[in-house]
């Protein structure tokens, strides 16, 4: 079951893993990019994984494993766990496939299908459910409504008042509020009622209360308070769930070494070493340094953890990113060797990857498969295929699709739609799309985002100032999205000052912090000016709010000093406390601006 011949590119370096703390020997390799190996010269090693065979050769690799993990049975390893996390966060480890990315040539490494949904800010949940699998409403909450009633000031104060009342407080009560607040990712009104329910003795906590709690102030306060929390939670609670929810935190906040101390300490704590786990591992180095990522296979398959769905999605983009089709369809194969069928966020992640190679023939073809034969049959494909047809450049495929939507469009066609035609620089049919939306979706400023979007990137500044009037009477709440399409909007109108004192605004008066990629857009326009002094600020806020220095910025920062042709002093010091390791064109940039590199010029001057 295990043998199968390998046919893929990446092998591993010479080092020790740090995630897991396990020795290994690995003679010296190259990382390779073309999927072509030689080997003719040194026999294969035997028996390993389909999916390490699928994923990457061996031509010069001979692992001998001497880790300490204790035995592990019962072990699970199907995936199963993952349902299982508080309400509302049972989705940590879904990456959203329905967005389609550009290709970053210059840093693949944060150019991820993983990320943290985009916010939904204040719309109906029950809006982004596909029409086939849409659940009955859900149950009217009491509790919500209460700290709903008061939504200015702290929630404990308008929950004593609601006790006062003699009003009385059930489980479903609060798993519904619960739901309700972090719907709307309202996570510090949600930590709040948690903290008043205990300090009022008015819920028996339990686990997964505890793994709540330490999401909400992860999400809220940072990792270094969830941590702390942790700590002060009796060692009945201290379980797999607490654990692994932190782990899944340190992966959305994209702190690698926070990642693997936590993955460490549940090691230690002799937790099971499961698919979930794994996963975020694959998550975190998807975006901060994929060499791990062959360690983590290793790992999975000498503890017998069998691959999820999305163990198999990121590899797939993975290679897909670095431009290895074969090795992206081989993993396909390795996958349906395990009698796993691509679900249809695989497909939209192969399509995509088709279509940024050039390969559009091989784009449609998939895109055929997740249609069928009658779209109004699949309905639920809709959402997929809007943006995949866009990328593909067919206004015509966009079009039809919306077709089958529009006369009773669900939120996510509205949303996808906007930004397909916005992508085609069909402005005033997005705009229809937009006006064509139903009045209970205009509740959602991420709506109107989707829609400033669409004018930023077609730099019509003056349409956008008025959009932002025009959301501001309906009485939406604005959050990181929106911020960041204002940001956009203004930069594409050429007006970084006044995007910089949106931006600081925001960041000062806000609990939720502003997206990463928000700050990187102001941080990229003042390296494209050369000035350093604002690209520098900008790197310092990002610190300031809580985003751990990444690849990316490095890159913007060093721009900034190479369009300046300033030397920066210092700068491989600040990557090693940044834990980071340069990729060839971060030490490009380096090599620009090294103050003491030596040159032929240099040389006959001394």
């Amino acid at each position: 079951m295990w043998a199968i011949r390998r046919t893929s590119s990446i092998a591993l370096r010479s080092r020790t893993f740090s995630a897991v703390t396990f020795r290994a020997s690995y003679t010296e390799h190259k990382i390779l990019s073309s999927g072509h190996v030689d080997e003719t010269q040194i026999p294969e090693p035997c028996c390993r994984t389909r999916i390490l065979n699928g994923y990457f050769s061996y031509p010069h690799f001979q692992p001998t494993l001497n880790h300490h993990y204790s035995s592990l049975a019962g072990t699970k390893s199907s995936g199963e766990e993952d349902d299982n996390l508080v309400d509302g966060f049972s989705e940590l480890e879904d990456p959203t496939a329905d967005e389609v990315q550009e290709k970053n040539v210059e840093d693949e490494s944060d150019n991820v299908i993983v990320s943290e949904p985009e916010l939904s800010e204040d719309e109906d949940n029950e809006i982004n459910v596909p029409e086939k699998t849409r659940k009955p409403k859900r149950a009217f909450s009491v509790l919500f409504k209460a700290i709903m009633d008061s939504p200015a000031g702290p929630a404990q104060k308008a929950l004593d008042k609601w006790l006062e009342k003699g009003e009385t407080i059930s489980r479903s009560d609060v798993s519904v509020a619960m739901l309700e607040l972090r719907n709307r990712r309202m996570f510090n009104k949600a930590l709040q009622m948690l903290e008043w329910l205990e300090s009022r003795k008015q819920l028996e906590y339990t686990e997964k209360d505890y793994s709540s709690r330490v999401d909400l102030i992860a999400k809220t306060r940072g990792l270094n308070a969830a941590e702390m929390y942790i700590e002060k939670i009796p060692e009945l609670f201290k379980t797999e769930m607490v654990y692994r929810t932190l782990l899944a935190n340190c992966v959305q906040s994209v702190n690698a070494t926070k990642a693997e101390k936590v993955f460490n300490k549940m090691k230690e704590l002799k937790f099971p070493i499961t698919a979930f786990a794994c996963n975020q591992l694959l998550l975190i180095y998807m975006k901060t340094n994929r060499k791990k990522i062959p360690e983590v296979l290793l790992l999975m398959e000498n503890e017998n953890v069998k691959p999820t769905p999305l163990t198999y999605r990121v590899l797939i983009d993975i290679k897909g990113q670095s431009n290895d089709i074969n090795g992206m369809e081989q993993i396909v194969e390795t996958m349906k060797a395990e009698d796993m069928e691509p679900d249809i966020k695989i497909q939209g992640v192969l399509a995509r990857n088709y279509i940024f190679a050039g390969l559009k023939e091989k784009a449609k073809v998939i895109l055929q498969e997740i249609e069928g034969n009658d779209l109004k049959d699949k309905r639920w494909a809709c959402s997929v295929l809007l943006p995949l047809y866009a990328a593909l450049g067919s206004v015509a495929d966009v079009i039809r699709v919306w077709d089958v939507c529009k006369s009773n469009p669900q939120f996510d066609e509205c949303m996808q739609a906007i930004d397909a035609y916005g992508k085609l620089n069909k402005v005033e049919e997005a705009e229809a799309v937009f006006d064509q939306a139903p009045v209970k979706f205009k509740r959602s400023s991420k709506l109107y985002a989707k829609m400033l979007k669409v004018y930023a990137n077609n730099k019509m500044l003056s349409k956008g100032k008025n959009l932002v009037k025009q959301m501001a009477e309906s009485g939406c709440q604005i959050g990181p999205l929106t911020w960041d399409s204002l940001v956009k909007l203004h930069i594409e109108g050429g007006e970084i000052e006044k995007a910089d004192s949106i931006l600081r605004r925001v960041s000062e008066q806000n609990r939720i912090k502003p997206f990463f990629e928000t700050y990187l857009l102001i941080m990229d326009q003042y390296a494209k000016k050369g000035d350093i002094h604002n690209a520098e600020k900008m790197f310092h806020r990002m610190r300031q709010d809580g985003y751990v220095s990444r690849m990316k910025q490095y890159h913007c920062l060093l721009r900034a000093y190479i369009n300046a042709k300033t030397p920066a002093y210092g700068f491989r010091e600040r990557l090693k406390a940044d834990n980071i390791f340069p990729n060839k064109a971060l030490a490009e940039q380096l090599d620009q601006v090294d103050a003491f590199k030596r040159t032929a010029v240099s040389d006959l001057l001394d």
